[in-house]
């Protein structure tokens, strides 16, 4: 029974900000679920922004990181929208979220110092998305 525990324990501890996801993930259902798909992705951003404000939520939109090399300023990343200043949302209206786009939303998320992300395409008619955690 003990083992049982921790491992439940480290299984729980691993998924970071739970409320928080349910409720963007939500808005994003819902976003899709009103306008459908077919769209560009600056329609869905600004739409989730009414849908996360709506909800009492802080969300910004187009936050600039600046990205280093050996401390020296070497380019940026604009987020799409960041979340109670915790979650990145990485939009898409793509046929299919490849690796690249995974492993961007890594390097976006190191360049943040935000510890999660959530890719969400809205290209097809039911919501794809995906947490990626650093």
């Amino acid at each position: 029974m003990e083992a049982k525990k921790s491992s439940e324990m480290i299984k729980n501890a691993e998924i970071i900000y739970p409320e928080l996801s349910r409720k963007i993930v939500g808005a994003a259902f819902n976003v899709l679920n009103t306008l459908g798909c077919g769209f560009l992705e600056k329609i869905y951003e600004n739409a989730l922004v009414v849908e996360l404000m709506s909800m009492g939520l802080k969300c910004t939109q187009q936050v600039p990181f600046k990205m280093f090399y050996k401390n020296a300023e070497v380019g940026s990343y604009v987020a799409d929208l960041v979340v109670e200043d915790r979650v990145l949302l990485e939009l898409k209206t793509v046929d299919v979220v490849t690796p690249v786009h995974k492993a961007k939303t890594m390097n976006y998320l190191h360049c943040s110092k935000l510890r999660l992300a959530i890719i969400m395409n809205f290209a097809r008619p039911r919501l794809e998305y995906e947490r990626i955690v650093l």
